[in-house]
């Protein structure tokens, strides 16, 4: 039903209003503050691309369009920081994943908009401009293949030894017990890999998450929506977290998990680091560079191949909606040979072939 009358607020009226909401969600745990802060930079960049002086309700689908097409053009900072050259002749606008993003960011806007009375109608509903589909995304896969996912577990559990002493001009002091960063960096790996958590999930994890029930451990994750689940680690993560738990240097009662040498708790940056640490490791013909979110999209399609039940994946990586994990399932090489090499309709009939080979002529 349409609104009797619209409150004709301004793009950047509207914008304030709608990202002083979302930045409450924070306070009942209906969002992670790291969410709200992406909502809040995005529908900031949507006030300043559309004209924070002109009125919401004005705005049609083709507005929204120069919108998205102007942000899908915008220089990607990211990579500037990174050292890209951005004079070079690649692309320089927002990656797909950015794109769709920003276009979740508006829609939600407009979604809150449209309930609050702030315009007649949603402009998203006559917008045209989509980012590529998501198989764009993917020029290689996100998974590991088993070979690679066993190399890179074979290499966090069994890491380097560490130097005996510091280098550069401390050389001739032993290393501090609060630098055996190897410990760290084989649960960080096996975390990741064998439960899939999201890596923001991975560094809010606290010593206190961690608890024994009959017999058997469990991390309580915290996720997104202010939502808990309770994942059993296998027993070889198990003995990593007590190995690590072993050398770890609180220092003045500090809570978090994962400490950096300095005693502090690890930040979302440093995860990738560690997992570049530990592949280094890894024998070149197995090694193969991966992101947190590969090897959460690892986890997902090794206990789907191995016919885990799909809402206990579920479960494992706090999704609400089952159909959320077929974006995380990647193909498998040859799988769909082994499915049809031993059909569930054909198995009765195949053993009592070998059945009767094995009776042979005089039975």
């Amino acid at each position: 039903m349409l609104p009797v009358q619209v409150n004709r607020l301004t793009v950047q009226e509207a914008g304030d209003r709608y990202v002083e909401l979302v930045r409450a969600k924070t306070v009942t745990g209906a969002l992670s503050p790291s969410t709200a802060e992406v909502y809040a930079r995005d529908v900031a960049t949507f006030v300043r691309l559309a004209g924070p002086g002109r009125v919401l309700d004005d705005l049609t689908g083709e507005d929204v369009d120069a919108v998205l097409l102007a942000f899908a053009r915008k220089p990607d900072e990211r990579r500037k920081r990174d050292g890209q050259d951005k004079s070079s002749g690649g692309n320089t606008g927002q990656s797909a994943a950015s794109q769709a993003r920003f276009r979740r960011s508006v829609s939600a806007l407009f979604r809150h908009a449209t309930s609050a009375g702030w315009v007649h109608l949603d402009p998203m509903a006559a917008s045209s401009v989509r980012a590529r589909e998501r198989g764009g995304l993917r020029p290689e896969r996100r998974a590991l293949t088993r070979e690679q996912a066993e190399g890179l577990i074979e290499a966090a559990a069994s890491p380097a030894a560490p130097p005996a002493e510091t280098a550069g001009s401390g050389a001739g002091r032993r290393r501090r017990a609060d630098q055996r960063t190897e410990v760290r960096d084989a649960l960080v790996v096996l975390l990741l890999t064998t439960l899939g958590p999201r890596v923001s999930e991975l560094v809010r994890a606290n010593v206190e998450d961690f608890y024994t029930n009959d017999g058997v451990r469990y991390w309580r994750i915290f996720g997104k929506g202010g939502r808990t689940r309770d994942v059993p680690l296998p027993d070889a993560v198990a003995s990593a977290l007590d190995a690590y738990l072993a050398v770890r240097a609180g220092g003045d009662g500090e809570k978090a998990l994962l400490l950096s040498w300095r005693g502090r708790r690890l930040a979302r940056g440093d995860v990738q680091a560690v997992i570049d640490r530990v592949q280094r490791q890894v024998d070149p013909g197995r090694r193969r560079a991966v992101t947190p979110h590969g090897l959460r999209h690892t986890t997902a399609t090794h206990l789907l191949a191995d016919g885990t039940d799909m809402d206990a994946v579920r479960r494992v990586l706090g999704h609400s909606d089952l159909s959320t994990l077929g974006r995380y399932r990647d193909d498998l090489p040859g799988e769909l040979e082994v499915a049809m090499g031993s059909h569930p309709l054909l198995r009765r009939r195949r053993g009592r072939a070998v059945r009767d080979d094995q009776a042979g002529p005089d039975a």
